[in-house]
């Protein structure tokens, strides 16, 4: 039996980069060889992928973003297209609407071949964050990127989304609801869990033995920033004893580090660094409302360590209010502090979120998840096939 071919088109390749890039890597590193054949299509990475063969496309860096860039297919077209005649994939799986996805998804459409993507990034919600000192265009904006995730994921046979509420979300923009289907995130419970905590190691960081408030994320203002410098000044105002604890990095750092002084910064830590400070940590803060899943909440609950997050977005999925956590008004930060203050002073609640995060959290198998993957991915394979006879 022959090996099905697929040609992974994707903007970013490095494993750390963020929660999408770890996502697909874990499906890389899952692929199996006897069954699958696959050629990978990317702009930012290393010339080569682990062992698979590999295409890199040209890119320009973000303005508004140095720490991204966007690859420009253009610029290769022709010898883009010549060495996927010659792969021949049976499937096209697009990691990103972009203009690398646009160009994978006509070539798909042209050549009679399935499509798979996973819903990654939730950009529309960006605009609000970018737009906010021109109100006037966000509107406007907002209707385009709404027309333009209808055109291209309406091309897609398969859309994998994380949620109930982004797919409740898509489906108003104008997605065919028969093309969705759930598929969360898993989570690697052999790096993130509670035996990682290290408080040795976290009073070193700290200084003392306060409780700690931690926030990981990329620093960007997408994240809900002015939210999270809300947070921080009441708890000032409110004489609260703790540590505020920051991981991440980005190009808002340098406006966290002057509206937040007296926080910790850290950062881009690496994976065991981090579960240490998850399982170290005493609450796990996330304002975030821009999340089309919010993987580091999971990463949280399946390290002992209670949320209380934003009611928005992808991530008000993943927890329960009240039960496994706390979820609040994204634009309300005495709710948020309210919220620290309980989780400080109640050793039951505390007690209570943390053991279901735990529970929910051992649901999430990334081998599951992975098997899904490969075996939709086989199905669709036969598609071409049918193509190819009636053509």
């Amino acid at each position: 039996m022959s090996k099905i071919k697929v040609a992974f088109f994707a903007e970013i390749l490095h494993e750390d980069k963020d929660g999408a890039s770890r996502t697909m890597f874990q499906l890389i590193k899952r692929i199996p060889t006897d069954r699958f054949e696959f050629i990978f299509i990317y702009g930012d990475g290393p010339n080569r992928l682990l062992h698979f063969e590999s295409v890199k496309v040209p890119t320009i860096k973000i303005p508004s973003n140095r720490n991204y860039s966007l690859s420009i297919p253009s610029f290769v077209k022709r010898r883009l297209t010549r060495r996927l005649d010659d792969f021949t994939p049976d499937i096209i799986h697009i990691a990103t609407p972009s203009l690398l996805g646009h160009f994978a998804a006509a070539y798909a459409g042209k050549r009679h071949i399935p499509v798979i993507t996973i819903y990654h990034t939730h950009f529309i919600s960006y605009i609000d964050y970018y737009l906010k000192h021109i109100p006037f265009l966000i509107g406007p904006a907002k209707k385009f990127v709404s027309l333009t995730k209808k055109l291209f994921y309406n091309q897609c046979d398969y859309i994998y989304v994380p949620t109930r509420s982004i797919k409740q979300e898509l489906i108003g923009h104008g997605v065919h609801a028969s093309r969705m289907q759930i598929w969360e995130r898993g989570i690697d419970s052999n790096l993130f869990n509670p035996q990682k905590q290290d408080l040795t190691k976290l009073q070193k960081i700290t200084g003392n033995e306060l409780p700690t408030l931690l926030f990981v994320s990329r620093l960007v203002w997408e994240k809900n920033l002015e939210m999270l410098f809300c947070i921080f000044r009441l708890i000032k105002q409110r004489r609260i004893k703790c540590n505020f604890l920051v991981v991440g990095d980005g190009s808002a750092r340098k406006a966290c580090e002057h509206q937040m002084m007296g926080a910790i910064f850290l950062g881009h830590v690496d994976h065991e660094e981090l579960a240490t400070l998850y399982a170290s940590s005493t609450i796990f803060i996330f304002p975030s409302v821009s999340e089309a899943y919010g993987n580091v909440i999971l990463e949280a609950q399946a390290s002992g360590l209670p949320c209380i997050i934003a009611n928005g977005g992808g991530s008000r999925d993943l927890i329960e209010n009240g039960v496994t956590g706390f979820t609040c008004d994204p634009n309300n930060g005495d709710e948020f502090v309210d919220r620290i203050e309980i989780l400080l002073n109640t050793q039951t609640v505390y007690q209570a979120f943390k053991e279901l995060g735990l529970k929910e959290s051992a649901k999430r198998d990334w081998n599951s998840l992975a098997a899904i993957y490969f075996h939709d991915i086989e199905q669709l394979g036969k598609i071409p096939n049918i193509y190819k006879l009636t053509s």
